[in-house]
């Protein structure tokens, strides 16, 4: 019985792994904490400061080797010119199962405006990354027992593959397309009866518009987020929700997030069978003070049937440097 309980472990922590690690950067809600490069490589260099920001993410504070996720990310201008790099690292691990990964970006600018006043940019960014995915089967065996789908050892594949998208900023109006994982990779196969994806492909569409009353210290700023997964068919949408105080210091924000799947899963319900889609509330709250970044983001997730109440926790902090003059006349707080 203990055999036949380790073996399914074994098999639904490979197709979690497999399923969900190998697309690269989890898609949470660190985007909304100034992070759209995180999700978006056309925004490399976009606004007048070069960026640094680290993130870490813990899930079900409490739980042993609860998911959480890790990030570097750096990005800015090559000088005045309309080209742009940076470079992201993330470590995320859950379970049995981690991914470590990189990405260098390289992003092309282009000004369709007639002054420094009016802004009207499209952007183009691409992202080339190595991904390596670890399995660790060294607990998943009693001592003495044996079964020919488990290793019994740490496995470990690398991955590449290529991100591209652009966006699109005018005046107050934002617009964001990325198609991530655009290669046809090799699936990962740790034993001859494994599974394999090869198609990682995941579409981003985001969009948002700011608002300010002429002369007031706030703004505020509505925004949706598309996420589409080619292999599964499955879909969610963000509904955002953020607003910016002007302070002497510098600046206070914060809002609230709504992720819901546009799939349901249904499950056994005492004698009858319901479904739910999956659902994620997420507060969020950030200060910039002077040339740094501070952000704490919520996220809990109003499911029936979900793993653990205690909710996600994330911590942003961000540096920015390099800063040029405000040329536009915008409430674009990606760009100024």
């Amino acid at each position: 019985m203990k055999l036949k309980t380790n073996c399914l472990i074994a098999f639904f922590a490979l197709m979690t792994w497999l399923g969900t690690s190998q697309e690269g950067i989890p898609i949470y809600s660190d985007y909304l904490t100034d992070n759209y490069y995180l999700i978006h490589p056309s925004m490399a260099g976009v606004a007048n400061c070069a960026k640094i920001r680290v993130t870490a993410r813990q899930q079900w504070f409490g739980v042993d080797d609860a998911p959480n996720l890790q990030t570097v990310s750096a990005h800015g201008r090559l000088g005045d010119s309309p080209s742009a790099i940076g470079g992201i690292l993330f470590n995320d691990s859950n379970g049995y199962h981690a991914t470590v990964g990189g990405y260098a970006s390289f992003a092309y600018h282009i000004m369709f405006s007639r002054n420094e006043i009016d802004l009207n940019m499209l952007s183009f960014g691409i992202n080339a990354g190595f991904l390596q995915y670890k399995l660790d089967e060294t607990e998943f065996l009693a001592p003495g027992d044996f079964d020919q789908l488990v290793a019994g050892i740490e496995q470990s594949a690398t991955n590449f593959n290529i991100d591209f998208g652009f966006s699109y900023h005018f005046i107050d109006f934002y617009a964001h397309f990325t198609a991530k994982n655009i290669l046809k990779n090799e699936g990962i196969n740790f034993n001859e009866q494994g599974f394999e994806f090869d198609n990682l492909r995941t579409y981003l569409l985001s969009t948002g518009y700011v608002f300010s009353n002429i002369g007031s210290e706030w703004s505020y700023e509505p925004s949706l987020m598309y996420m589409y997964r080619d292999a599964t068919q499955e879909s969610t949408i963000d509904v955002n929700f953020k607003a910016y105080k002007e302070m002497d210091f510098g600046k206070v924000w914060g809002g609230l997030s709504y992720r819901r799947s546009l799939d349901g899963a249904e499950f056994v319900d005492g004698s009858s069978v319901s479904s739910q889609k999956l659902q994620y509330i997420t507060p969020f709250l950030g200060v910039d003070y002077d040339s740094f970044v501070f952000a704490y983001t919520y996220s809990y997730q109003a499911n029936t049937v979900n793993f653990n109440t205690g909710g996600f926790h994330q911590l942003t902090l961000g540096y920015n440097f390099n800063c040029r003059r405000e040329k536009f006349e915008c409430n674009c707080p990606a760009v100024n």
